[in-house]
């Protein structure tokens, strides 16, 4: 049996403009995606994808070695729209095989057949990398390059397949679309006053993505000051040089995107400073605060506050 593993992830700076090259802030999560691959004797591909909580979610079975859909079975209830799921596996397939071939890789091109299991150990909601941990995983499995795999399948930064493979915060950039990745050491002294609150729901990125793109201003100049302010939070020793240094990020893709910020909408009255991360209105924010941060959230409705040592590798 083969076993392979990816980190989830968490953009902290330059979300949207990290699409055009802006230096981005970012961290592997304690959380990810596991894909167990078993060798079977029917000339059989079967797929199944199970929750955090061993809930089989998606089968598809395909025959081998073309890749047809012979079945697939998804819960409803846990799919979001998954009719089309099993289409979208197969295309990933599809391109690992042909991409394995172009490195003299023999990925399903023989009958030999394999019972796949892939397994999430977090929630499919909190948007930490359930694509981009399958196809860091998919690309470890075919022996390919996972950021064209990722470029392929779903486009993006890349950050976050940068992010699966990697145990330490980094800085990415996508620099002449070549993903760049430095290792960092990001280790602030005031994590213990850092954390994570998820906004109960799932943000489609495409969306914000789409508004960014309306942006009408000078996208060099953007990425200037906002990779500046990536460079002085990775450096930052006060709380109350990070609280401005977060709140000046937000203003300046709140201007981008117009939206307002998540403080402004949901936590005007939080004592501490709020940023969102990636696409903006789901997902996870970004809290400072203390002890009574997770009774504030919580009472506002926002059961999952998690401090930095608890999510972040």
């Amino acid at each position: 049996m083969e076993t392979f593993y990816s980190n989830g992830k968490l953009l902290l700076t330059s979300e949207y403009v990290v699409l055009d090259g802006c230096k981005a802030l970012a961290v592997p999560t304690k959380f990810g995606q596991n894909l167990s691959i078993q060798k079977i004797n029917e000339d059989e591909l079967i797929w199944e994808s199970y929750t955090h909580q061993d809930e089989l979610w998606l089968q598809v079975i395909f025959d081998l070695p073309k890749l047809r859909i012979i079945s697939a079975t998804f819960n409803s209830s846990k799919d979001g729209g998954g009719d089309l799921l099993a289409e979208k596996l197969q295309e990933i397939l599809l391109t690992a095989k042909l991409q394995s071939q172009f490195n003299g890789k023999n990925f399903l091109i023989k009958k030999q057949g394999f019972y796949v299991k892939s397994k999430l150990d977090f929630p499919r909601i909190w948007g930490l990398g359930t694509s981009s941990t399958l196809i860091n995983n998919i690309a470890q499995w075919a022996g390919i390059n996972a950021f064209k795999l990722q470029f392929s399948s779903f486009g993006g930064s890349g950050y976050d397949i940068a992010c699966a493979q990697n145990n330490t915060p980094i800085i990415y950039q996508l620099l002449e679309k070549k993903p760049i990745v430095e290792i960092i050491n990001f280790n602030p002294h005031f994590k213990n006053q850092l954390y994570f609150v998820h906004l109960n729901k799932k943000q489609n990125s495409r969306e914000g993505i789409a508004s960014y793109r309306n942006f009408k201003g000078q996208i060099s100049t953007l990425k200037d000051e906002v990779s500046n302010l990536t460079n002085h939070i990775i450096k930052c020793n006060s709380l109350t040089d990070f609280e401005k240094l977060i709140k000046e990020h937000e203003r300046l893709i709140s201007k981008v995107i117009d939206q307002k910020p998540v403080q402004e909408q949901l936590f005007s009255d939080y004592f501490g400073q709020t940023k969102s991360l990636g696409a903006w209105g789901g997902d996870f924010i970004l809290a400072t605060g203390n002890n009574n941060t997770p009774k504030y959230f919580k009472q506002k409705g926002f059961e999952t506050v998690i401090s930095y040592e608890e999510i972040i590798l």
